[in-house]
């Protein structure tokens, strides 16, 4: 099976796929994007989030195949090429991050949540991110971080 898809504003294929292969595998074997975390398997933790035609997704839960032909964006692809992306900044400048396994599924699920709801609330930054599970931080940092980045914006 091939996958013809767009990765980050650049079209991408991909041969050899195997009927139950994870969007998740492709972007992290297959295409060597390693940011997307696999830590559940089972759409439950939120470290796999990517923009799938501009849905918020858990990579883990996608067959390679449903991205045909779709665009899809990594935590990689919100950088800039000289620059990070004003979430990933406020993120480390918060203290954000520790262990780093949550923190591309944050990321990408607060550059999801900034951009339908500039200034958030803390209740729809908390429901926003709800699906994503950190074990080190405690959130409050994470809290900081989605409030700085939605102050800059």
């Amino acid at each position: 099976m091939r996958l013809s898809c767009t990765v980050n504003g650049v079209a991408r294929e991909v041969d050899g796929l195997w009927e139950g292969e994870s969007l998740l595998y492709v972007l992290r074997e297959r295409l060597q994007l390693p940011g997307s975390k696999n830590a559940c398997e089972q759409g439950e933790c939120g470290s796999c989030s990517v923009y799938l035609d501009g849905v918020l997704v858990c990579s883990c839960l996608v067959a390679a195949g449903q991205a045909e032909g779709c665009s899809v964006v990594t935590v990689e692809g919100l950088a800039g090429e000289e620059q990070l992306n004003p979430v990933q900044e406020a993120f480390l400048e918060a203290g954000a991050v520790q262990c780093g396994f949550c923190t591309p599924g944050l990321i990408v699920a607060t550059h999801d949540l900034l951009s339908r709801v500039p200034s958030p609330s803390d209740e729809q930054i908390r429901e926003a991110l709800a699906g994503n599970l950190c074990r080190c931080t405690g959130y409050e940092k994470i809290l900081d971080a989605v409030r700085l980045a939605a102050a800059r914006a």
